[in-house]
């Protein structure tokens, strides 16, 4: 395999400039919606009458619809276009928010976590196989690595500031909340469709993608399809040994970390004192963020570490993962936690674009959105089954047992990283 050419944003002609800043401005305002829930999904659900068993439920949902349609709407994608696929999942969020707001009971909190699985479906693999393919038309032979790790630092700034805000949104307008009626955390959530609605405008207008035929017969034309792009992305994982070790390690590492991301607020929050617990854990939410998108800016600099090998990343960034959820756990007080929690979280952002890289190398552009769902969907179904056994082993003994049960799938996913970047060596020759 030739390699790429070194990446130098001032080198790059204006159109990959601006190819770049545009799709930064979209990714950091799409995950500022989104962050503005994530910081108060768990204590608005509680201030709904939810118990623990029924949270669980509802993020079950969400997984279970995710993985349900994420072959289907990325092989859609493919077909039919990313821009009308990328803006029918603005909608569904849209429509899984004013759900939310709408509701006070499980059943429909549940068809709103289904929606919110519905967007998670048809973004996947839209916008992100439509900014490689354009870079690369605008810059041939340049390497994507350090493009992919500035779209990805926009994405985590903008779930950040989104923290930031959602945890103090419910403080600071709480009150005039419960005088109109509504919980205090329906204010992070009214403030979330708003800003969706501008992603949404801002989609329309910003995003240009080639015009596909927008018949209905073209579109019925797309779904017929689907099941055909859908087995042929599957045969390429499996014929492809490359790809498959790195789906393989990619879900071991989800099984490890999403229990952390999910049950860290919880572990936390009786560690603090004051009334405006909602914004240290939305500070601490944003500072999570903070660090994933300083890992993602540092992503290049490891890259040029290791002379550009990506999988030998990979092998070094799981490895610190495991050392950094072990010491996670071991943390008894908030000063330790969230020091060992910034580091750990910084590591899990640096891993992002090394495996995107990789991955983007294995396929070719027709099959990239479906490949990126492929990807989204084993990586979702390794996030599940962890969840389900840190669970289980949280309330056997407890969250930080938990944690260091999980650091053995990591290890794993580190031996598996490690097969893959003998292989890429050997084939490099």
């Amino acid at each position: 395999m030739p390699a790429d050419i070194e990446f130098s944003y001032t080198a790059l002609t204006p159109a990959a400039r601006r190819h770049i800043r545009v799709f930064q401005v979209h990714q950091f305002l799409d995950r500022f919606a989104m962050g503005l829930t994530v910081a108060v999904v768990a204590f608005a659900l509680t201030d709904r009458g939810m118990d623990l068993s029924q949270i669980s439920l509802l993020f079950g949902v969400y997984a279970v619809t995710t993985m349900a349609t994420e072959l289907p709407f990325g092989g859609l994608a493919d077909t039919v276009g990313r821009k009308p696929v990328y803006v029918a999942a603005v909608g569904a969020s849209l429509i899984s928010l004013a759900l939310f707001l709408a509701s006070g009971t499980f059943g429909g909190l549940a068809l709103s976590f289904a929606f919110i699985g519905f967007g998670r479906a048809l973004r996947s693999g839209t916008l992100d196989a439509w900014f490689l393919e354009t870079f690369r038309a605008a810059a041939p032979g340049v390497d994507v690595q350090p493009a992919l790790a500035r779209a990805h630092w926009a994405n985590a700034m903008g779930l950040a500031v989104g923290a930031v805000v959602g945890g103090l949104l419910p403080d600071v307008f709480g009150a005039l909340a419960l005088r109109h009626g509504v919980s205090v955390y329906d204010v992070s959530y009214a403030a979330s469709f708003g800003v969706m609605l501008g992603v949404l405008v801002y989609t329309l207008v910003a995003i240009a993608e080639p015009p596909r035929p927008k018949t209905a017969g073209a579109l019925w034309q797309g779904f017929a399809k689907v099941p055909a792009v859908v087995t042929e992305a599957a045969g390429l994982a499996l014929r492809h040994p490359t790809l498959s070790l790195l789906l393989a390690g990619l879900a071991l590492v989800l099984m490890a970390t999403n229990p952390v991301e999910v049950l860290w607020p919880t572990h936390v929050r009786p560690m603090l004192d004051g009334a405006y617990g909602n914004t240290v854990i939305g500070a601490l939410t944003a500072g999570y963020f903070f660090a994933i998108a300083l890992g993602a800016a540092l992503s290049p600099r490891i890259s040029r570490l290791v002379r550009r090998r990506q999988s030998v990343a990979l092998v070094a960034l799981t490895g610190g993962l495991a050392v950094g959820q072990v010491a996670l756990a071991m943390q008894g007080g908030p000063a330790g936690f969230v020091g060992v929690f910034l580091v750990y979280s910084v590591l899990l952002g640096a891993i992002e674009t090394p495996a995107s890289t990789i991955l983007h190398r294995c396929v070719q552009d027709g099959q990239r959105s479906t490949t990126l769902s492929l990807r989204s969907l084993v990586q979702q179904l390794g996030a599940a089954i962890g969840l389900v056994i840190a669970g289980a082993v949280a309330e056997a003994w407890s969250t930080p047992v938990a944690w260091m049960a999980g650091a053995v799938f990591l290890l794993i996913a580190m031996l598996l990283t490690l097969v893959l970047a003998r292989r890429l060596a050997a084939e490099a020759g």
